[in-house]
């Protein structure tokens, strides 16, 4: 019975996938391929959720082996799933955000004339998801881990009559299998090493440092960079808003961007026998952090603001991460999902009011007209800058808490990203819903709150976002989140900072988001200030609006270069190739002109012929 149900929670997105990608078209409407996509993902987080009170109640890890799937000398592996805490906490807020995200889908995208491809990926990027965390082994995480860079290759893209949407498609594909490679060689350096890359072998037999495990842990942690974002392999994610806007609360909310976050957590056992890497870890994290969140000032497109948001807070939680605090990335991950979710789908509520505008400079006064999306962004907003008793708040001044006792340069670091988190999340704010409306009189006309399919989503996180920090509060043993996540993470149950040390840092992240409200505030309403048209923006803001120039940079350093060698390639080393082989074909046609000339018709020369490579025969044989 257990083997079917975790098969019907795998399955179920991939059989809404294949119903939608094979007769999608032949539905009759547009409402019934959402419904379809819709009821297989609320399928599968019925049974995680099944699954999590059992485990809640009995604490039973539940382990279904399929069959063996690779032997090898001595390295073997199966084809297996495991679904324990840490496994079934992700299931449950990936197949619940991407319930909602469905139905909120059905709403935004009911007027697209591929309505069905659009549901057919979104359940297949589910499916992937789900078996890279319910997976018992790095090989069977590997599937789901290329599942969904394939699936956010196809959503970023959908839209593929725009050139520009394409060229992001291709951007996070590409970039992506950089740090794709980067995991299957830390895969196969653990495999050697130990022969076997399943979790429950792995942290049995893995119980000393060797020089081999820094490198299996560098590499990967370069994949975890690649698929969540960090410096140097982050700009794929920005231009990952070229999708529709669902599709980037899908990726940056609660699934893809967190699957770097779930392998090192899965693999903590590791990574803890090697802590230079993890240094390496908390330094590249505390950076991406500020430095997202420094071009996220700047920025007047409503969803590239939250997507350097997304990637400066994955870099709150690689901080974490690298200071052994696992359960803060953890906790971080999932009010992280909540209030991404509900800002990404606010922002999808205001753009579908604005006809389709995303510059927030011609947006302004959409709070009376839509009040639902306005109070839901910001609770979001609030929980996002940390003001308490708001998830976010508990989430983040966990991880300021554990660099604080740990590294008080990366606690500064970690701080400024803050500051700076709670000025342009309300610079966000200010801008799109308060002051004068700055957009077309045909826009005004236009404007309208969303439909009941798009705002229930919204209420529902802007709940959970609210009152989601409720599952670790950090006094005493207030924390479910710790002592659920004790098998996995053995001691963090029984931590318990010093009280007055927690309050202090409370107080200090509180002043630093309020702070940060203040000077938002008295920019963008006292002042009134709007930013300047692109032609006039000047100074180091012009730098900050052009992200830095890294994605010129990388063009100059990597993309021309290889143009130039495929270049040359096709120029110079393919024609003379090409002019070889050619000259061996001349060759051959050459020779044939001689040989043409034996076959003449005359049955005495044949017979000559004959009669002379008998007698060689008869030589070779008795002779030689």
């Amino acid at each position: 019975m257990e083997t079917i149900l975790v098969l019907i929670l795998l399955l179920s997105p991939f059989i809404g996938f294949s119903i939608n990608l094979l007769v999608g078209k032949k539905l009759t409407g547009r409402t019934l391929p959402g419904i379809i996509a819709t009821t297989a993902v609320i399928i599968s987080f019925a049974i995680s959720l099944y699954f999590f009170i059992r485990n809640l109640s009995t604490g039973e890890v539940i382990h279904v082996n399929l069959y063996e799937w690779i032997a090898l000398g001595g390295f073997s592996t199966n084809l297996a799933f495991t679904l324990d805490q840490l496994s079934l906490i992700w299931l449950l807020f990936v197949t619940g955000i991407g319930a909602l995200i469905h139905i909120y889908s059905m709403g935004y995208m009911h007027d697209d004339e591929n309505v069905d491809r659009y549901f057919s990926y979104l359940n297949l990027f589910i499916f992937f998801m789900a078996v890279l965390v319910a997976g018992s082994n790095l090989l069977v995480m590997f599937i789901g881990w290329e599942g969904v860079g394939l699936c956010s290759y196809l959503l970023i893209g959908f839209w593929s009559k725009d050139h520009k949407n394409n060229d992001a498609a291709k951007k996070a594909f590409i970039m992506n299998r950089i740090g794709d490679l980067g995991f299957l060689i830390g895969i196969f350096t653990l495999g050697y090493l130990f022969k076997t890359v399943d979790y429950a072998s792995l942290r049995d037999v893995v119980t000393s440092p060797d020089p081999l495990l820094g490198v299996a842990t560098l590499a990967l942690f370069i994949g975890a960079t690649g698929k969540s974002a960090q410096i140097p392999l982050y700009t794929w994610l920005p231009d990952a808003m070229a999708g529709p806007t669902p599709v980037s609360a899908l990726i940056h909310a609660a699934t893809m961007v967190t699957a770097g976050i779930f392998m090192v957590t899965r693999l903590n056992f590791i990574f803890d026998l090697t802590p230079d890497i993890q240094t390496l870890i908390a330094i590249i994290g505390a950076i991406t952090a500020l430095f997202a969140a420094t071009i996220a000032l700047t920025q007047t497109d409503i969803k590239k603001v939250l997507a350097y948001s997304t990637v400066s807070q994955l870099g709150l939680m690689f901080l974490a991460l690298g200071l052994g605090a696992y359960h803060v990335a953890v906790f971080h991950v999932i009010t992280h999902a909540f209030f991404k979710a509900c800002l990404f789908l606010g922002s999808g509520s205001v753009i579908h009011a604005m006809g389709g505008e995303q510059d927030m400079r011609k947006m302004g006064g959409l709070k009376n007209k839509m009040k639902t999306t306005y109070y839901t962004f910001l609770i979001s907003t609030l929980s996002i800058a940390g003001i308490p008793p708001l998830a976010g708040f508990f989430s983040k001044d966990e991880i300021m808490l554990t660099a604080f006792e740990h590294n008080k340069a990366l606690w500064v670091i970690g701080a400024l990203a803050s500051l700076l988190t709670a000025f342009y999340m309300f610079r966000l704010l200010y801008l799109t819903f308060f002051g004068e409306f700055r957009g077309t009189e045909e826009q005004k006309h236009h404007l309208h709150e969303s439909p009941g399919s798009m705002t229930m989503p919204l209420v529902i996180l802007a709940f959970l976002a609210f009152f989601g920090g409720a599952i670790s509060i950090p006094f005493g043993n207030l924390s479910w989140l710790n002592g659920y996540l004790e098998p996995i993470l053995p001691g963090i149950a029984g931590h318990h900072p010093e009280t007055a040390q927690m309050v202090t840092t409370m107080v200090i992240s509180t002043a630093i988001a309020v702070i940060g409200i203040i000077l938002a505030y008295f920019k963008y309403i006292k002042k009134s200030e709007v930013p300047a048209e692109d032609s006039k923006i000047t100074g180091f803001a012009k730098v900050l609006y052009n992200k830095y120039y890294v994605d010129e940079i990388y063009d100059a350093l990597f993309v021309k270069p290889l143009y130039v060698l495929a270049g040359f390639f096709e120029n110079v080393v393919e024609k003379l190739l090409k002019n070889i082989l050619k000259s061996f074909g001349g060759l051959v046609e050459m020779l044939s002109i001689p040989a043409r000339r034996l076959q003449n018709g005359s049955l005495g020369f044949y017979l000559f012929f004959f009669v002379l490579g008998f007698s060689a025969l008869i030589i070779c044989l008795f002779l030689v």
